[in-house]
């Protein structure tokens, strides 16, 4: 797919916060003040998601962090300063940033930011309407608080991985459940509730995000059908788990994959007619309810696997793209990213953008009046750094002590 670049920076106006993402700032979030103190995973994505819609972004990087700023969509859209925390110095800048922010972001294990002196009670005595927002995995209480996980442990321990996979086989869906979903979404949401809430209480609180609860909180439909009757507690033996003929994924002839999806008997229907498959046949494996689940998922839904399998493997892909386009029979092929770029739908709305060079995801969702900018890679510009200190108070003799002295880095 050929990618074309944005036009050169033209360094708008520095502004506190900067965010080095659009000149003013557009967007629903546009006014909001956050300062985000590095880390990886969730808590840069929920910082993605507010600076996306407007809000002006300082992110606090280690020295020699954010390398590869310009290439990765979860940093676009701030001013990146790089102040070594571990010094009392640039502990200062990060609370005089505080100050003058509505939310902080932070990713450390539970009781880090207080020992490096900037925790809940001293940003919240200097700012008392900041939100101050913790992602986790474990969540900041609990016997595992302390312990290192990764978003295969957090789902596995929520009872959520044990449901997707192969039967018999638990098969982790990416790290997108735990820690983008269940994390960084959930960072997000809670800060835009505690924002809420300040509207009306005039304060601001600690936001306790754990990518356990957030996967947790994925498995309300799971609760649901289960005490209808129609879940198993197993991998790969649920309709929505690839149990049911018409819900999994199939190989084509040309080694590709199409995904179906005809869960209604309507739809069912459809699928079936353009593959020539005789809906009669298929009659006692539709739809699910708890008084033949067993009969479903162990004796008819394999069968008509099989039928579906050997009638897709008769066409290529795109073939069978083109056969069930315009249809409502819920097939669709299996894309890869360059070819989900490229595809016209995703072209029509603009799914996809190019920052810098770099295919990715466009701001989301949409908005119908306060419509966000085009993002920008993120700023590493030693002189927008340097508006941003002059701001807090810093004159050009103090930012190049700072400089000296190892507190400031670029």
């Amino acid at each position: 797919m050929r990618r074309r670049r944005f036009p050169p920076d033209q360094r708008p106006v520095v502004k506190l916060f900067e965010s080095g993402c659009r000149e003013g700032g557009t967007g629903p979030l546009s006014g909001l003040r956050v300062v985000e103190i590095a880390g990886i995973g969730p808590g840069p994505y929920a910082a993605m998601m507010l600076a996306d819609l407007g809000a002006e972004v300082l992110r606090i990087d280690r020295p020699g962090g954010s390398s590869a700023a310009t290439a990765d969509p979860t940093l676009r859209n701030r001013q990146i300063l790089r102040l070594d925390l571990k010094r009392p110095d640039a502990v200062e800048i990060l609370l005089r940033a505080v100050e003058r922010a509505d939310v902080l972001l932070e990713g450390f294990r539970p009781g880090v930011a207080e020992r490096l002196g900037f925790g809940p009670d001293v940003c919240l005595q200097r700012n008392p309407r900041l939100v101050f927002g913790r992602i986790t995995g474990w969540g900041q209480a609990g016997p595992l608080a302390q312990t290192a996980g990764h978003d295969i442990n957090y789902i596995a321990l929520s009872g959520l991985l044990h449901q997707v996979g192969e039967r018999g086989k638990p098969v982790p869906p990416m790290n997108v459940v735990g820690d983008y979903g269940g994390g960084g979404l959930l960072l997000a949401y809670g800060i835009l509730a505690a924002l809420f809430d300040r509207q009306q209480s005039g304060l601001g609180q600690v936001v306790d995000a754990a990518m356990i609860d957030g996967a947790a909180s994925f498995l309300a439909a799971t609760f649901a059908l289960r005490e209808a009757g129609c879940w198993r507690d197993a991998p790969g033996e649920n309709f929505l788990t690839g149990a049911a003929h018409y819900y999994h994924t199939y190989e084509t002839s040309d080694g590709r994959w199409v995904a179906i999806g005809s869960i209604e008997p309507q739809f069912h229907a459809q699928m079936l007619e353009r593959l020539g498959l005789d809906p009669g046949e298929f009659a006692a494996a539709q739809g699910f309810d708890a008084d033949r689940y067993d009969r479903l998922v162990d004796e008819l839904w394999p069968a008509m696997k099989q039928r579906v399998a050997a009638a897709v493997a008769r066409h290529t892909r795109d073939e069978l793209a083109a056969l069930f386009d315009g249809t409502d029979a819920c097939v669709t092929p299996v894309l890869g990213l360059d070819e989900a770029a490229a595809h016209p739908h995703n072209q029509a709305r603009g799914t996809f953008v190019d920052v810098a060079g770099v295919t990715q995801n466009a701001p989301a969702p949409r908005f119908s009046r306060s419509v966000p900018g085009t993002p920008r890679p993120a700023s590493l510009d030693g002189a927008r750094t340097d508006a941003v200190l002059a701001e807090l108070g810093y004159d050009a003799s103090a930012i190049e002590a700072l400089r000296r002295g190892g507190v400031l880095h670029g």
